[in-house]
């Protein structure tokens, strides 16, 4: 099966997935059922086979799932074993915080690179990366072959930061601007709005 043909709620739910396996490995467990995962996840044991089936078959019926063999199948779907080189624009207090944040690099995600236009943070290391001029980003990045990057700018300038990193090659974007890109087909793009966020649970309180 295409990757293109497996749809994109059963991909966000493949690192949960692998989330859950790695928890349920540090507790000692080598197997584990289509139930004990449903329960774990709050979905029901139907939908974990169905998301696993996408993908070919894992386990025996009856015997449940072998933790390390389905945790590294799915690692390996994901494309998480290797590490992915991240450039990251925008250095403000978002952009810090990422550059201080160590679990990327547990998860298989190291930032190379950060750039910014503010001469208070150009030059300056932070979280190991010294902050570089924005506008060495083509110079930078372009040779290389980085495929990810992140955005930590200002609404008004994340299409062109956007528009840049594309252009030397960037092929997934995490996308921290309150904005929606407008990018090639061939370019992945997870917006992170935690105001989004908060503004659909206040729904729920009323």
């Amino acid at each position: 099966m295409k990757k293109y043909d497996v749809p994109d709620i059963v991909i966000s739910r493949l690192p949960l997935y692998v989330q859950t396996l790695n928890q349920l490995l540090r507790e000692g467990k080598s197997v584990v059922s289509s139930s004990e995962l449903g329960e774990r996840l709050k979905t029901t044991p139907s939908q974990i086979r169905r998301d696993l089936s996408y993908f070919g078959g894992f386990g025996k019926k009856g015997s449940g799932y072998d933790v390390i063999s389905l945790m590294e199948s799915l690692r390996s779907i994901l494309n998480l074993n290797q590490i992915w080189q991240v450039a990251l624009v925008g250095v403000g207090h978002v952009g810090m915080a990422l550059l201080h944040y160590d679990g990327f690099g547990r998860k298989g995600f190291e930032i190379i690179a950060a750039f910014d236009q503010s001469p208070n943070v150009i030059g300056r290391k932070i979280g190991g990366i010294e902050v570089q001029d924005v506008e060495l980003i083509e110079a930078e990045i372009c040779q290389k072959h980085v495929d990810i990057g992140a955005i930590t700018v200002p609404a008004e300038n994340a299409q062109a930061v956007a528009d840049r990193l594309v252009n030397c090659g960037i092929r997934a974007i995490l996308n921290y601007a309150p904005v929606y890109l407008e990018v090639p087909k061939h370019v992945q793009v997870s917006n992170i709005d935690p105001v989004l966020k908060l503004q659909k649970m206040t729904y729920y309180l009323k």
